[in-house]
């Protein structure tokens, strides 16, 4: 499974995360950056091998991408090439921008797959004429092949890194089978089939793995499993970890080892980019309000100790403030109790950088995902949910999702070791 020839990742989205991610890469490769945060650049890993135990990078338990084979194309509602959009975001100084202009201005965003009452809030021009869902697979199915073609492209990644559309339930009579997720597409069924679910769609039809990087419902669903099985291809998802939740995912650990108990959870973002500009409509906060209180449940678990866990209350929120930009803040209030059931508080203040954050995720899940269809692994990744937020699960057959982030690190580092001919030797308690 060598990583052979040019790597397309196609995101979805040219804004503040995937211009960052993008610039990051290009900067790297000229040597003017480093990749901090990205785990297949930095992380090193125990593997049992017959000469004892070693500690080795990733790249050199598997055979990774090289990141001078990589080559971006994006789809957005703006028109804005790479460098534009990278540059109105604010999120990195002129100076990291400035030495990839000319690569940077080359990346013009091919029309986006849209539609505007899953996110009501954005105005772009930059759209496929009004299709059918059908429609829209098609185009997105051409889109893809064209750029593998003209780009002598070896193998695809697409990645979403768009705006979370508003909130789509599970439907059993639509999203339940294959057969019926196709016959709604066919049929134009603009309730039950999002956008995201026709990138999704036509990356898989075109052998390329689909990362959903939002909390959008998307390949959550038992069809979205059985496309992908059926064209032996990955899916991960759902919605980047980035601030407040993977602060979340290493602290609720601390409470549950230590047998303290939990009263309360308050969580508070205030954000003022595209992304907090978009979630401040209720209807699109309502699907990222799913993914972040989804975390805490599977690691303070109520019925597996109900005098410490059993009525906590847990609320999040998120408010749009535009002088904040891409600087996220997060606040945490938690509530706790210990010995004789005395009260004791936690506060967290988290200033950090959205995109900055995330964009080493996105370059380790594409260059993980892309391992992973080397090696034949399809149907969900389950390995790279220590990236998001809201990890998909076989909710049909009552499977619980991992969010402990140390837990989630097992599962990453034995996938790595499995790939790499190892045993995987790590349990997960």
């Amino acid at each position: 499974m060598p990583a052979e020839g040019k790597l397309g990742i196609m995101i979805v989205g040219c804004g503040a995360v995937a211009t960052t991610f993008i610039t990051g890469v290009l900067m790297t490769r000229k040597g003017l950056a480093k990749p901090v945060g990205a785990l297949t650049q930095y992380d090193k890993i125990r593997v049992a091998t017959p000469e004892g135990d070693k500690r080795m990078a990733y790249g050199d338990i598997v055979p990774l991408a090289d990141l001078n084979d990589i080559v971006f194309a994006t789809w957005d509602v703006y028109p804005q090439n790479a460098f534009q959009a990278a540059m109105y975001a604010e999120v990195l100084n002129e100076k990291d921008i400035l030495p990839v202009r000319d690569e940077l201005e080359k990346i013009v965003p091919m029309k986006a797959a849209f539609d505007k009452n899953y996110a009501k809030r954005l105005d772009g021009d930059n759209v496929k004429p009004n299709a059918t869902r059908w429609q829209m697979v098609e185009a997105l199915r051409e889109d893809i092949r064209q750029f593998k073609n003209d780009n002598n492209i070896a193998r695809i990644v697409v990645i979403w890194a768009a705006s979370t559309e508003i909130y789509v339930p599970y439907c059993d009579t639509v999203h339940d089978t294959l057969q019926h997720l196709e016959q709604a597409m066919q049929a134009d069924d603009r309730q039950h089939i999002a956008p995201s679910m026709c990138y999704a769609y036509a990356a898989l039809a075109e052998g390329a793995p689909f990362i959903m990087g939002a909390p959008n419902t998307t390949v959550d669903i038992p069809a979205m499993w059985q496309m992908a099985e059926k064209m032996h291809m990955p899916i991960a998802g759902k919605d980047f970890k980035t601030g407040q939740t993977l602060v979340k995912s290493g602290f609720a650990p601390i409470i549950g080892t230590r047998c303290l108990g939990l009263s309360g959870w308050f969580s508070t973002n205030i954000l003022g980019n595209r992304d907090g500009l978009v979630l401040d409509e209720p209807d699109n906060f309502r699907t990222k309000e799913v993914s972040k209180l989804s975390t805490l449940e599977t690691i303070l678990c109520p019925e597996q100790q109900p005098e410490l866990y059993k009525d906590y209350y847990h609320k999040v929120r998120i408010n749009y403030y535009p002088p904040r930009n891409d600087n996220k803040e997060g606040w945490d209030n938690i509530d706790i109790f210990g010995w004789m059931g005395y009260p004791m508080q936690v506060k967290i203040n988290f200033l950090c950088r959205d995109s900055i954050l995330a964009a080493p995720l996105l370059l380790d899940l594409c260059l993980l995902s892309d391992l992973a269809a080397r090696a034949h692994r399809s149907g969900i990744q389950r390995f790279l949910s220590f990236y998001l937020k809201s990890p998909m699960h076989d909710f049909t057959n009552d499977e619980q999702p991992v969010n402990n982030l140390y837990q989630q690190y097992t599962m990453l580092k034995n996938a790595i070791r499995e790939m790499g001919g190892y045993p995987a030797d790590e349990k997960i308690d």
